[in-house]
């Protein structure tokens, strides 16, 4: 079943992107492909894809070029960075380039449906930009915009923060937040969850230690609070 759905994907290894295509386009995507940087800004542009997958390194231009290149032109729809397994997701400077998410190679097939077919459901379809207090997410391009003021998130706080806003009022437990957040196949563990929780509250929370939206529930994990 067709899913009227586009993805571009933007790979220069052609074993990969022969591999992704078929996958994606038997899932019922429709998709569109490149190899290289700077054909991939003019697909991106004239095509508007949903999401794009964008690898790291590419001859010509690099993802983050690409990326920072059609952000400033203005398309705003998912873009999704495929990098290298050694690269810290914090480290990479997701607000200022304007990359959306990541998924680091080499990755599970079943993986990459699942986080697209998750952001066709939230993000792409429900053009999800959530209000809380004074606040609102746009995910897409990681502005949390507050009064008159864009806040800074890194992508896995982006990805808590959306998670959280999908799951208003409920609680949820430190094991499915960080399956959610860092995957699988990651040995993340829950001092590095709680970190991140103690830095978002510092960006969302008039006071972090008596926080308004981002609760504890003690023994359990965290609630997000919007009533």
């Amino acid at each position: 079943m067709q899913k009227e759905t586009k993805i571009a994907i933007v790979e220069d290894d052609e074993n990969l992107r022969f591999l992704v295509t078929h996958r994606l386009e038997k899932e019922g995507y429709k998709v569109l492909e490149t190899g290289n940087g700077n054909d991939a800004v003019d697909l991106i542009l004239t095509e508007k894809p949903d999401i794009v997958l964008l690898d790291w390194m590419l001859p010509d231009k690099e993802g983050s070029e690409v990326c920072a290149e059609v952000r400033e032109k203005g398309f705003e729809n998912v873009i999704i960075m495929m990098t290298a397994k050694s690269q810290d997701p914090d480290k990479i400077d997701a607000f200022n380039f304007g990359v959306s998410d990541y998924v680091t190679k080499p990755f599970n097939m079943d993986v990459l449906v699942a986080m697209l077919e998750s952001k066709v459901k939230y993000v792409v379809h429900d053009k999800i930009e959530i209000k809380f207090g004074d606040m609102e997410h746009h995910p897409n391009t990681h502005s949390l915009i507050k009064g008159n003021k864009k806040i800074e998130l890194t992508i896995l706080e982006n990805r808590i923060l959306l998670y959280f806003l999908k799951n208003m009022n409920k609680v949820i437990s430190r094991d499915n937040l960080m399956m959610e957040v860092w995957g699988y196949n990651s040995d993340v563990n829950t001092r590095t969850l709680d970190m991140h929780i103690v830095r978002l509250r510092k960006k969302i929370e008039k006071n972090p230690d008596r926080p308004d939206f981002l609760q504890t529930v003690r023994g359990v994990g965290y609630k997000f609070n919007n009533e």
